[in-house]
Formats: C-alpha cells, sequence, structure tokens
C-alpha cells in the first residue's frame, strides 16, 4: 500500500516513490503537486472538466481522449479530476488490462463491458454511489432477448444467477437475477478471449448495431435513474489502452475500424490513447474532436537549449519533498537524480528506488544516498534506454539503430523538420527516448539517450566533459 507520509527513512522510500496512480482523495492530498502542470503547458484537467460540464448542461455526450508517455501521470490526473467533478458526475472506470483480454479483446467486448458496469453501478445504493434500483424489466428484457440466439450463454447466466449477488437479496429467478448471472458470465469471457470460438464473435460483430441501440437504451436509463437519485450523471472512464502488451490491431480496430463506437453511443466517455496513434497517418480518423484531445507532456528538466529548465526541476523537487526527507540525499545527488529522469516520474521514483536500495545495502549506520548510489541506478537505468533503442523480431516496422541514431542527432540539434512524425519518430516516442514538452510542443532527447549517443561520438563534449543536455 502506498504510505501518504513522507519517508523519514531510506527504508520506508519504496513506500511512497510507488509507480501507481494517486487514485484516492487521501493520496492525492498528500503527494500532488500543482507546480508539475505549470511546467508542461497548464492544466488539462481544468480545460476537460469545463467542457464536461457545459456538454452535461447542454445534454450532449461529452467525449474525449487523454494521452501521453508511460509514467507522465495520466491515471493520477483522472483521479484528480474525478474529484473535482464528484459532485456532478459518477465515475465507472475500468482498465484494459485487467477488465479485458489485452491481447484478444474485439469492440463489442468494450460496449458490452460498459453496459454491465453502468446497469451493476446504477443497482447500487445511493451511499455506494449507485441510484438504489436497476434498469428496468422493460430494459433487462432487451438485453436477455440480444442473447436469444446463444442458447449457451444463457445457460452459463441462470447457472451463474444463483451464485451472483444471492447475499444481497437478488432471487436468483428473477430478470435481474439472470442479467447478473449474464453479466458475469460475459466479464468471464471477455477476460479470457482467446478461448472464445470465433463464429460467435463474428456473430455478435455482424449484430453491433443493434447492440449500440440496445446499449444506449440502458445508458439513459441508467442516467435518468441516477439524475433522479443524486443528480448526477454517468462519467465512463477507459484506462491503460496505450499499456505495453496490447498488440496495436487491438487499439486500430477499437479506435479506428469501429471509431463509430465511440460517436454512436449516448454516455460521458474519456479513454486514454497510445500517444503514438495520435500522431499516426490514422489520427485524423479517431472520434474525438480535436478541442477534446488532451496531451500530457513530461516534465523538461533542460530548455530546447540544452540549459537547466529550473521551473521543471523544481516542480521535481517538490514531488520529491512530498514524499520523502530530502536530507536522506547527500548534497546534489537528488539534483542529479532529476536530471537522469528527464522529467518523468515513472524513472525518477525507478532511479531513487535503486539508489537508495544501494544506500541501504552497504550496512552504513547512517546511510546517506550518496554520488555511488546515483551512478549506479543512472548507469542500471540507462542500460535499459539502450536495449529499447535496438530492433527486435516484435517491432512493428523494421527500423535500424543507425535511422533511430540520425533523428535523435536531428531531435537534439533542434532540427524542425526531426519533429515531424513518420515511423521512426513514432518508434523513439514510444520508447521515450525522444520527449515531448509543454503546450509549444517541441521535442528533445532523454538525458540517458543523449548520454548514449555521447558515448559513441554522436554528440559533442564539452572541454569539461560535460555533455550538454545529458544526464552525467
Amino acid at each position: 500500500m502506498l504510505q501518504t507520509t513522507a519517508a523519514q527513512s531510506l527504508d520506508e522510500i519504496y513506500r511512497t516513490l510507488r509507480p501507481e496512480p494517486l487514485d484516492t482523495p487521501a493520496a492525492l492530498a498528500a503527494f500532488y503537486q500543482e507546480a508539475i502542470n505549470q511546467t508542461r503547458g497548464g492544466d488539462k484537467m481544468r480545460r476537460i472538466r469545463l467542457r464536461l460540464n457545459r456538454a452535461a448542461q447542454d445534454g450532449i455526450p461529452f467525449k474525449a481522449c487523454i494521452m501521453g508517455h508511460r509514467g507522465v501521470g495520466k491515471s493520477t490526473e483522472l483521479s484528480r479530476l474525478i474529484e473535482q467533478v464528484k459532485g456532478e458526475f459518477q465515475a465507472v472506470r475500468f482498465s484494459a488490462v485487467t477488465a479485458l483480454d489485452p491481447s484478444n479483446f474485439r469492440p463489442l467486448d468494450v460496449v458490452l463491458l460498459l453496459m454491465a458496469e453502468v446497469a451493476e453501478q446504477t443497482a447500487k445504493p445511493v451511499a455506494e454511489g449507485g441510484a438504489g434500483k436497476p434498469p428496468s424489466d422493460y430494459r433487462l428484457q432487451e438485453i436477455w432477448d440480444w442473447f436469444a440466439s446463444e442458447e449457451r450463454v444463457r445457460t452459463e447466466a441462470r447457472e451463474m444467477a444463483a451464485s451472483v449477488e444471492a447475499g444481497a437479496g437478488v432471487q436468483a429467478d428473477s430478470l435481474w437475477g439472470q442479467i447478473l448471472g449474464l453479466f458475469a458470465a460475459l466479464k468471464g469471457e471477455i477476460k479470457y478471449a482467446s478461448t472464445r470460438e470465433k463464429t460467435v464473435v463474428e456473430y455478435r460483430v455482424s449484430r453491433l448495431s443493434s447492440l449500440i441501440a440496445v446499449a444506449n437504451k440502458l445508458l439513459d436509463e441508467c442516467n435518468r435513474l441516477l439524475r433522479e437519485a443524486t443528480g448526477k450523471q454517468w462519467l465512463l472512464v477507459g484506462e491503460d489502452f496505450d499499456r505495453a502488451g496490447i498488440p496495436s490491431a487491438r487499439i486500430e480496430e477499437l479506435f479506428i475500424t469501429y471509431a463509430n463506437i465511440f460517436q454512436d453511443l449516448r454516455a460521458h466517455l474519456i479513454f486514454n490513447l497510445p500517444i503514438g496513434l495520435y500522431y499516426s497517418t490514422d489520427g485524423a480518423q479517431l472520434p474525438f474532436a480535436t478541442d477534446c484531445s488532451f496531451v500530457l507532456p513530461d516534465t523538461p528538466v533542460y530548455t530546447l537549449e540544452h540549459q537547466p529548465n529550473e521551473g521543471g526541476r523544481q516542480a521535481l523537487v517538490e514531488v520529491l519533498t512530498a514524499r520523502m526527507d530530502v536530507n536522506l540525499f547527500a548534497p546534489e545527488q537528488m539534483q542529479r537524480a532529476i536530471v537522469a529522469s528527464g522529467g518523468n516520474l515513472r524513472d525518477l521514483f525507478a532511479l531513487v528506488n535503486y539508489a537508495a536500495d544501494s544506500a541501504l545495502l552497504r550496512d552504513d549506520p547512517d546511510p546517506k544516498i550518496d554520488a555511488a548510489d546515483i551512478t549506479g541506478a543512472i548507469v542500471n537505468l540507462r542500460s535499459e534506454y539502450e536495449r529499447r533503442l535496438g530492433q527486435s523480431p516484435f517491432d512493428q516496422e523494421d527500423i535500424t539503430y543507425e535511422q533511430k541514431a540520425e533523428r535523435l542527432q536531428a531531435v537534439y540539434s533542434g532540427d524542425k523538420a526531426a519533429q515531424v512524425p513518420d515511423p521512426v519518430l513514432y518508434s523513439l516516442l514510444n520508447a521515450r527516448a525522444v520527449q515531448e514538452f509543454n503546450g509549444q510542443r517541441w521535442f528533445g532527447v532523454h538525458p540517458l539517450v543523449v548520454d548514449v549517443l555521447a558515448g559513441q561520438g554522436r554528440v559533442e563534449r564539452l572541454a569539461s566533459g560535460e555533455v550538454p543536455g545529458g544526464a552525467l
């Protein structure tokens, strides 16, 4: 569990410098730092909140996407947004990597999952965030009838109805009890989609338009019930669609081929997308308006001219100060970790955790994170970045290291033409070798990668041996 008081010793650091998002009010209050947004082009959540409230007042579904490299804090920002709008909206969050089969899910699975989640949440007591009653039997019958020709699914639903919500007083033979059994069966199938018969998937996909119609009627009723009970509306949030391990084919099918799903569903939706998809040639086909597509950039530790970015560095000092006693660092070592992280919070926490463990393993009676500990952490993380620059038989594009190195040199030198998206730049962005900064959209090379280039003689060192824009 995340410890929400600052670490006072090295052996507590792993409890506060965790990569998990701040997803509770207590964690946000303890650790969230407004200064981060000031360095990366403003607070995007304030803009989303404004447009979300406008859409709700006008009775128009709000649909937006959020993008950013792993580790910039997308889930934390969504938690913060949800906390800010909790007076007007009740959020339903789900993760692509836990609720779906990441490698095999289909667009239809997302629709079914949203239907199940909203219906189940609506039936919960008001004190637990629901409306206190399930959808009407008429709406439930429409869902049941959609599966009329799938006797296997209906049989599984009846079998599961006896155990689903039994302790809550739901009768297994009631229509609501059978629908809960159906949802349980479908969630299991969705989670392990690789075992599903291809003919079942193809049959359901052929009837997707009718499912959307059923889903919209259900969403309308669940929204009405929630408004009547609490004055709120449902907000559906899909996360982790940019995680490693989800094939690009699944993402493209959901957000490009079947983009009409998002256009047609009558619900407030926020999904996160891989930033590479947004910058791809297919990006123009995404179902989210340009002014409802929000990129969360990295926090800069250097300026475009490779000079220290004091604002970005100070923001990261505040992040660390909230989570640990910074006197646990020997002089200047906190700044070294900040610079080496490239402003990415996930990398910063990884560096400090590795260095803290190194300090503890010395068996010093009064250990501090010293220069050797930070150097070891930098070397360790830099090796990971070096591996990402190579080629793999699993890469989607056949891009050589020479192509990558030439583009990195061009980005490092500030060549504007090098910032025009293409497969090489996408590859470097996905590997986090290239970073994107603030609202002006300028790119930089991660300090650890600058070190790699310098070691290969591709970037010049100063007379002092220092590498402008590097980590060491």
